[in-house]
C-alpha cells in the first residue's frame, strides 16, 4: 500500500510540473506566479519522494534543487503579497 501511495505521489510530481510548463508556455499563467511555484513545488517534491524511495539519485538531486528554488520563489512571493 505504501509502495502504491509513493508511486502516485511521484506521479502527481511528473503531471504537476507538465502542467505548469504547459500553463506558461500558452500564457494561461506567469512563471513568477504563486500558481506555477505551488505547481513546480509539489511535483518536484512529488519527484524526489518517488525517486529517493528508488534510489534513482540523478533525478532525487535535481528535483530536490527544484523543489528548494520553488519553496524559496514562493517564501518571497508571499512575502512581497504580504509587505
Amino acid at each position: 500500500m505504501k509502495s502504491h501511495l509513493i508511486e502516485i505521489v511521484g506521479w502527481y510530481g511528473v503531471v504537476a510540473i507538465m502542467v505548469a510548463y504547459v500553463l506558461v508556455s500558452f500564457s494561461v499563467i506567469v512563471p513568477t506566479g504563486l500558481i506555477y511555484q505551488i505547481l513546480n513545488f509539489t511535483g518536484a517534491f512529488g519527484i524526489t519522494v518517488e525517486t529517493y524511495r528508488k534510489k534513482d539519485y540523478q533525478p532525487f538531486w535535481l528535483n530536490l534543487v527544484w523543489t528548494t528554488v520553488a519553496l524559496i520563489a514562493i517564501i518571497n512571493i508571499l512575502i512581497h503579497l504580504n509587505g
